[in-house]
Order: C-alpha cells, then sequence, then structure tokens
C-alpha cells in the first residue's frame, strides 16, 4: 500500500514538473515568434530561430533530467552512431503507448534536429502547445476528404501543395519530420478489431509516409526506422511513477532515394509498391520486437536486418499482399 501510495506521488510530482517545464519555455517561444513576425529582415530571423530552437532543446533538456531522476529506466538503444544534428530525416516509429514521445526526444536529443510533426490545422488552437508548435514551424496541412474533393474537384491537391509551402523554410534549415505510421497507439482490442498480420503491430498507413516525402521532395536526406519495445509496462501513468523499467529501442537509417519520391494518390504503381515496401518493412519490426521483449537480458539485436528492397514492377502476388495488408489512408497524429 505504501509502495503504491510512492509511485503515485512520484508520477503527480513528475507530471507537474512536465507542465511547469513546458509553460516556463513556452514564454521565450512566443516572444521569439512574435519578435519573427514584426522584423522580417533574415538577419534578425536567424537570431529568432536560434531562440527558437535553443528553447526547445531545453525544454527536452529538463523533460530528459526529469526522467533520469524520477523514472529510473534502463534506456537499452542501438543504431544512432551515425546520426548528426546537421542533417535533415524522417523518422518513422511504431507507436506503443504515449510514452513513446518522450523516449524519442531522449534518444535524439543532441543527435538530429527537434523533432516536428506534421499537425492537422485545428491543432493550432490547441491551448498553449498549439501556439508553440506553430512558433516552431511545425507544418500544419490543411486536409481534405474524398466526399470534399468529388464535390469541389477544383481542390484537388491544395492539400498537398499547401504543405509544400510549409516546408519551405526546412529549404535552409536541418529539420527531423516526426511520422507515427501506425496512425495510432497499438493495443490488443484495435489490434483484434484491424485483423492485423502482425503480432505486435498495428497496420501501417503508407499514405502518411508517402505525402511526408512528396511534400519534403529532395530536402530529406534520410529515412530513420525506429522500433520501440517494451517488456514490461508501458503505460504514460507507469512511466510517470516509474514502474516502467525496461525500454529496447531499435535504430537504423536510410539514405532517401528518387524511387521513393512518387505520386501515391495518383500513381497505382508507385502507391502498391510503396505499400508492400513498408509492408516489409513492418514485418521486419514486428520480428524485431518478438526478439527483443524475448531477450532474458536487455540487448538489442546487434546485426539489424538489411532494408527490405524498393521496387517498381512488382509481381501480382505482392498487389494482393499489399491491398491485404495495408491501409492507404493519410496518417493521424495522435
Amino acid at each position: 500500500m505504501c509502495k503504491n501510495v510512492f509511485f503515485h506521488l512520484r508520477g503527480i510530482v513528475s507530471i507537474l514538473i512536465y507542465f511547469i517545464n513546458t509553460v516556463f519555455w513556452v514564454i521565450p517561444i512566443y516572444i521569439a515568434a512574435i519578435a519573427k513576425l514584426l522584423i522580417p529582415q533574415k538577419t534578425f530571423r536567424k537570431y529568432f530561430d536560434i531562440v527558437l530552437n535553443t528553447s526547445a532543446g531545453n525544454w527536452v533538456w529538463v523533460n530528459n533530467m526529469t526522467q533520469r531522476i524520477f523514472c529510473n529506466i534502463r534506456l537499452h538503444v542501438s543504431g544512432t552512431e551515425s546520426l548528426r544534428p546537421e542533417g535533415w530525416y524522417l523518422v518513422v516509429s511504431n507507436h506503443q503507448s504515449w510514452t513513446d514521445i518522450l523516449v524519442l526526444q531522449r534518444i535524439f536529443h543532441g543527435k538530429i534536429p527537434f523533432l516536428k510533426f506534421f499537425l492537422k490545422q485545428q491543432l493550432f488552437w490547441f491551448p498553449i502547445i498549439g501556439q508553440a508548435w506553430w512558433a516552431l514551424d511545425f507544418p500544419f496541412m490543411k486536409r481534405y476528404s474524398s466526399a470534399f474533393i468529388k464535390k469541389n474537384p477544383h481542390l484537388k491537391g491544395r492539400d498537398l501543395e499547401t504543405t509544400r509551402k510549409a516546408c519551405e523554410k526546412f529549404k535552409s534549415i536541418p529539420v527531423s519530420v516526426m511520422n507515427f505510421a501506425e496512425g495510432t497507439r497499438f493495443t490488443r482490442q484495435k489490434h483484434q478489431k484491424q485483423k492485423s498480420p502482425f503480432t505486435h503491430l498495428l497496420k501501417p498507413k503508407a499514405g502518411g509516409m508517402a505525402f511526408t516525402l512528396a511534400a519534403m521532395g529532395e530536402h530529406l536526406h534520410s529515412f530513420i526506422d525506429v522500433t520501440i519495445a517494451y517488456p514490461g509496462e508501458k503505460s504514460f501513468w507507469d512511466f510517470l511513477c516509474g514502474r516502467v523499467r525496461d525500454i529496447r529501442v531499435q535504430v537504423r537509417t536510410l539514405p532517401i532515394t528518387r524511387e521513393m519520391l512518387g505520386d501515391y494518390f495518383n500513381d497505382s504503381d508507385f502507391r502498391l509498391a510503396f505499400q508492400n515496401w513498408v509492408n516489409a518493412l513492418w514485418q521486419q519490426k514486428d520480428v524485431c520486437i518478438q526478439e527483443m521483449i524475448s531477450a532474458p537480458e536487455p540487448l538489442i539485436p546487434v546485426s539489424a536486418p538489411s532494408f527490405p528492397p524498393f521496387r517498381i514492377p512488382f509481381p501480382v502476388t505482392e498487389k494482393i499482399m499489399a491491398r491485404e495488408y495495408m491501409d492507404t489512408g493519410i496518417v493521424r497524429i495522435p
């Protein structure tokens, strides 16, 4: 009983620190963002960008220190040695828990640029943090449903063009774009409802990755595949309370080539090839998770498998497998 009370007190203190830390760093972020609007000269904007990026980095640093003090995690990571903060990256990961975001920020802090998500335009109005996302140049997307496009065909492709314009600022500023390809957190209920062919994963949504690659064009240099596994507890509250003791992460890096860039929504051959590639990637990830959670010692597989080849054209049997395994909808940021 006393032990449970101690854990819950630790969780309450942790979440208060996260909240205070967020509010504290939002203030200089707001000030720098307003100054950028009022003083549009390029020279001054660079200084304001330094303030914004430094504030965001400090916010992550304090969050990381909070984890070290209160969470007592054995965090085991492999594959981050070749990463550099001057690169441009698309980061794709499975999604097990809300804890994933804090774990990703921790393992990539100082190794790659600050993680940024594609966000729905409505999230700009989310209190405090929505405006901070805008100030930090998170790209906001205005997406149209298929039914809306059918009634307004002149708007076809406008959502992609809007996103491309939002990403113009990333031409000269290194960036890491984060994508949870499953679109939502893994639960057994969701797994059963989807009839997912994977043991530890939901079906990936290839459209989100393809959309990001198309919007960012050739500005992204590398594709980072992240596999997160929790051998024990994984809920966010358990994480805050210090009951998540063991987290294992495998990171793989792949150069982004021209064959990975295409018109996913209008080119059926490219769409099916991209779906096949993501499906093969998810099959590898499923095996990797099983290996990591089954290991008696907290070890990450030393030799990661090679990335599946990206092939066009492809056999008819692969087309069938792609349709069976993949959900082609746009990814939803959780």
